[in-house]
């Protein structure tokens, strides 16, 4: 069904006239729009191309997006309505203008969302990461949540669907084995956006304006600041770890283990976007030393 087709089924949801709308996205089978009414106001709309999916990640995102409008931490989009078929939110402003420094706004809203808390590492509910069913059962231990429902999910995935050569996989599979000897055992556990690249953090006038597309869970919070500063955007500078670690201290040893936990969505990208990812792949292998 075309876009134009189902402008009146989210004329519904909204309950206003659609005059205008712009495709922001067609990926993993979903499409993302933004309208814009007839009170000249812009709003979020996402929704499958075709039904045929057996994981539901909008519904996952919008129980994720339900979450975080709860515990009224506002750096998200606002849920305007929601069925089986659509998740309409609120339009977050911004434009291709971003600092070329770490600023103390957008530090404060990832120090703030890192700050709450869980008993266990994991989520209530899985939620999802590139349209990808990311797996939060429950667990106490930090080395068995990170092996078994983060690196080894993905590794099996990709391998499943088409193997990577013979000794990139001898030395994941060791690293697997002992992961133990590679990561801290039981960090404190932390609130994760999930999904915290460079894309889904959204900036106006160089000024932090919101995150979008999360994939929650509780986790450890340096695998988030991994994932920030694996693909080096402008906004992450030099000064990047020294400004975090004044607000929530990062271990003395975190820069040995750093490749380790971007090494995960490093294997993401391989099984969800290309495989020349694994030139990615091989060069943290490199870095972790094994």
């Amino acid at each position: 069904m075309s876009i134009n087709n189902r402008i009146s089924e989210i004329e519904k949801l909204l309950n206003k006239r659609i005059f205008d709308f712009e495709l922001l996205s067609d990926s993993f089978g979903m499409k993302c729009i933004k309208v814009k009414t007839s009170d000249n106001k812009n709003n979020i709309v996402k929704f499958y191309k075709n039904k045929n999916y057996t994981f539901n990640a909008i519904k996952a995102e919008t129980e994720n997006l339900i979450f975080f409008n709860n515990l009224k931490i506002n750096y998200f989009p606002k849920i305007i309505n929601n069925n089986d078929d659509y998740l309409v939110m609120s339009y977050i402003e911004n434009d291709a203008i971003k600092p070329s420094i770490t600023k103390n706004d957008f530090l404060e809203a990832v120090t703030y969302l890192h700050s709450f808390s869980n008993e266990k590492y994991g989520f209530q509910f899985d939620t999802q990461i590139g349209g990808l069913r990311q797996k939060n059962k429950l667990n106490t231990d930090w080395v068995n949540f990170y092996r078994d429902e983060r690196l080894n999910y993905i590794f099996e995935l990709i391998n499943t669907d088409e193997k990577m050569d013979k000794s990139i996989n001898i030395k994941i599979e060791g690293l697997i084995n002992n992961l133990e000897n590679y990561i801290p055992k039981n960090p404190k556990i932390s609130l994760l956006h999930g999904d915290l690249w460079e894309g889904n953090i959204l900036f106006s006038n160089l000024k932090f304006s919101g995150f979008i597309d999360p994939g929650s869970f509780f986790g450890h919070n340096e695998l988030e600041v991994a994932y920030l500063r694996w693909f080096n955007p402008s906004f992450i500078d030099n000064d990047f770890l020294e400004k975090y670690d004044d607000v929530i201290t990062i271990d003395k040893n975190y820069l040995t283990y750093e490749p380790i936990y971007q090494l995960y969505y490093s294997l993401l990208n391989v099984y969800l976007w290309d495989r020349n990812y694994i030139d990615d792949v091989i060069k943290l292998l490199k870095k972790i030393k094994i």
